[in-house]
């Protein structure tokens, strides 16, 4: 996994511009992408470019959870791992997947997961699962949410603009690591994530401005009470 860290900045010098050419990236809020420590990304998913896109918007190195599926393909696999992801199994509680994951952000990682769990036909975000809140809850890490926008509409050849925004830094020391602590943290991961979306797409309406600030998405004060209430 250590060797990820010296294969992403060669990425960062052929795969990012490669992203940014057949899918015109616009991002906004890098800011808010804390530059050290542990942390979970909780993203939304589109397309199989997203893995990429995300990537090539973000100033850390990120490891992937990704389907168990994508391992197994001859190629696929072996790039996949090379950038540190590491394998999920889906529509199953995956211990080992989990468990890795907090090693990760134990050891200060930034761990990349998409919280829908599989791709999103309809072209909006879907409800997130619960595996990133458990993951922050547990090691007691922030949730960075993040949104992307026009990669469902994107195909190779077609050039459409692709948009993500970071949202600030989730804290959910207040919420218990338990069943109802992971489901409160998840609905507010998925309301910030759509907080997001939104804002994408009105930038898109917009024309894609070089420069808007992401709005506001750290958790409520009301749900910190209640889950120090909870706890």
């Amino acid at each position: 996994m250590r060797a990820a860290e010296a294969v992403w900045p060669v990425g960062r010098m052929t795969l990012q511009p490669l992203t940014k050419a057949i899918a015109p990236l616009r991002v906004y809020g890098t800011e808010n992408v804390p530059l050290k420590g542990g942390v979970v990304l909780a993203l939304n998913h589109f397309s199989w470019i997203d893995p990429a896109a995300f990537g090539a918007a973000s100033p850390r190195t990120i490891y992937y959870m990704a389907k168990i599926e994508l391992h197994r393909m001859p190629w696929m696999g072996q790039l996949i791992r090379s950038f540190g992801a590491y394998s999920v199994r889906r529509g199953e509680s995956d211990r080992e997947a989990v468990r890795f994951s907090r090693e990760l952000v134990a050891d200060g990682r930034a761990v990349g997961l998409f919280v829908e769990g599989t791709r999103q036909k309809s072209g909006v975000p879907g409800e997130p699962k619960g595996g990133a809140s458990m993951i922050a809850l547990q090691e007691r890490v922030p949730v960075v949410p993040a949104a992307i926008h026009g990669s469902q509409f994107w195909q190779l050849g077609n050039f459409h603009p692709v948009s993500i925004a970071w949202g600030e830094p989730m804290d959910f020391g207040g919420l218990p690591a338990n069943g109802k602590g992971y489901r409160e943290a998840s609905r507010e991961i998925g309301r910030a994530i759509w907080t997001l979306w939104d804002f994408l797409v009105d930038m898109h309406e917009l024309g894609r401005p070089l420069h808007a600030t992401p709005p506001a998405t750290a958790l409520r004060e009301m749900a910190r009470g209640d889950g120090e209430r909870d706890a």
